[in-house]
C-alpha cells in the first residue's frame, strides 16, 4: 500500500501536467477559431471557382489537357497532409491507416507535415519530398506542392496523384479523406469534398451562353494549374482547422482526467490519513490502559 508522501508525490505530479494540458487547450483553442474561419471563409471561392469552370468545360467541346491524360496507373504519388507536433488524438493515426493501404512498391508519397515524414521514413517507404507549412497556410505553401505533384504528373512519373487529408466537419468531428488530385476528369464541387457531404458532386453544366477570350479551351487550360494550386490551399486550412480542434479536445479531455485522477487520490490519501490517525489513537489508548 503506498504511503501518504507517495499519494502526495502523485497529486503534485499530475496537478503539474494538468496546469501544462490546459495551457495547451487554451493555446490550441485560440488557434482553432482563427483556423476555423480561415477554413470556412475558402469555401465559398471555391464553390464560386467551380461554377465557373464547370461553365467554362461545358462550351469548350472536345478539349485536351497534360493534367486531364488518362493512362494506365503504374506509379501513383500520395500527397500526406498531417500536423508537425502529437497530442492531438487519433487524427495522425487515423491519417496514417490510410497512407498504409497503398501499394509499397508503387507508391511515392509527398509529405506536408513532420507526422508524415515520419511515419514514411519508419516503415521505409518511397519518400518523394517533405513540404512544411505555417500555422496559418500560404498559397504559395500550397502552390508548391501543387506544383511539385504536377510536375512528377506532367514528366510521367506517376501516373496518378492522391491526397489524404483531414476534412474538417465540426470541433468535435474530423474525417479523413482521400481525393483524387490527377488526372483531371471531372471538376468536382469542392464544398462536397471539404464540408464533410463526402463523394465529391459533379457541378452541372448552366445553358446560359458566354463570350470566351481567346476560346474557352485557352481558358479553360490557363484555370486548370490555379484550380489544383487552390484545391492543395484549401486542403491545408482544411487540416490546420482539423488539427487545432482535435487537439483542444484532446487536451480539455486530459485536463479533466487529471482533475478525476486528482479527485480519487485526494479521497485515498484522507481515508489512509484518517486510518493512521485512528491506528494512533488506538495504540495511545491501548498504552494508557496497559499502565493501569
Amino acid at each position: 500500500m503506498p504511503s501518504t508522501r507517495d499519494i502526495r508525490r502523485r497529486i503534485k505530479s499530475i496537478k503539474n501536467t494538468a496546469q501544462i494540458t490546459k495551457a495547451m487547450q487554451m493555446v490550441a483553442s485560440s488557434k482553432m477559431r482563427k483556423a476555423q474561419i480561415a477554413a470556412l471563409a475558402g469555401r465559398p471561392y471555391a464553390t464560386l471557382m467551380n461554377d465557373v469552370l464547370a461553365a467554362v468545360a461545358g462550351n469548350v467541346g472536345d478539349f485536351s489537357h497534360p493534367l486531364m491524360e488518362l493512362r494506365p496507373v503504374k506509379k501513383t504519388a500520395v500527397v500526406l497532409i498531417t500536423t508537425d507536433k502529437g497530442l492531438c488524438g487519433a487524427l495522425n493515426s487515423n491519417l496514417l491507416r490510410e497512407a498504409g493501404k497503398f501499394d509499397k512498391d508503387t507508391t511515392v508519397y509527398v509529405c506536408a507535415g513532420r507526422k508524415g515524414a515520419q511515419f514514411v521514413s519508419r516503415v521505409k517507404r518511397n519518400l518523394g519530398a517533405e513540404f512544411t507549412y505555417k500555422d496559418s497556410p500560404l498559397f504559395a505553401e500550397a502552390r508548391a506542392i501543387s506544383r511539385f505533384v504536377q510536375k512528377l504528373f506532367l514528366d510521367g512519373e506517376v501516373d496518378s496523384v492522391e491526397v489524404i487529408y483531414t476534412n474538417f466537419i465540426n470541433t468535435l468531428v474530423q474525417k479523413p479523406e482521400v481525393r483524387r488530385l490527377l488526372p483531371i476528369r471531372e471538376i468536382e464541387g469542392v464544398e462536397a469534398g471539404v464540408s464533410g457531404e463526402g463523394g465529391g458532386k459533379v457541378l452541372k453544366r448552366t445553358d446560359v451562353e458566354y463570350l470566351f477570350e481567346p476560346d474557352a479551351g485557352a481558358v479553360l487550360g490557363n484555370m486548370l494549374p490555379h484550380y489544383l494550386n487552390f484545391l492543395v490551399y484549401q486542403f491545408l486550412l482544411e487540416a490546420k482547422a482539423s488539427e487545432h480542434s482535435a487537439r483542444m479536445v484532446a487536451m480539455k479531455n486530459a485536463t479533466d482526467n487529471a482533475k478525476q485522477i486528482i479527485k480519487d487520490l485526494t479521497l485515498e490519501y484522507n481515508k489512509l490519513r484518517q486510518a493512521n490517525i485512528t491506528k494512533e489513537l488506538l495504540e495511545i489508548t491501548t498504552a494508557q490502559m496497559a499502565m493501569g
